[in-house]
C-alpha cells in the first residue's frame, strides 16, 4: 500500500477483500482514535461517493434533531426529511445492538 502521511492528512489505497472486507490503514485509526470495537458508519452516494465516520458523530446529530433543533444543522433540508434522517441513525444502533448479542 502506498500512501502519503500529513500531519492531517492522509492518502493511501486499500484492497477489498473476498469478503467485502478492507482494513482502515493504521495512521487513519490513529488520526481519528478509532478502536476495535468501535461503531462506524458508511454513507454512500452514487454520485458523490463514499464516506465513513464514527457512529458517535452522527449520535450527536440525530439526538440535535430530535430535541428540534434540525433547522439549525441542515437549514436547506425539511423537518421531514432531517427527523427520517434521524429516524435511520437510530435504526443503525439498534441493528448494531442485536448484531452483538
Amino acid at each position: 500500500m502506498n500512501n502519503k502521511n500529513l500531519e492531517d492528512k492522509y492518502m493511501g489505497s486499500v484492497k477489498v477483500g473476498s469478503k467485502g472486507q478492507i482494513v482502515i490503514p493504521k495512521e487513519v485509526r490513529d488520526m481519528f482514535n478509532i478502536s476495535s470495537g468501535d461503531t462506524l458508519i458508511l454513507l454512500a452516494d452514487a454520485q458523490k461517493g463514499i464516506a465513513i465516520e464514527r457512529y458517535d458523530v452522527f449520535s450527536k446529530i440525530a439526538d440535535a434533531i430530535f430535541a428540534g433543533k434540525s433547522q439549525e444543522i441542515y437549514p436547506t433540508e425539511s423537518e421531514e426529511d432531517s427527523l427520517i434522517f434521524a429516524k435511520e441513525i437510530r435504526k443503525l444502533t439498534e441493528s448494531g445492538e442485536k448484531d452483538n448479542e
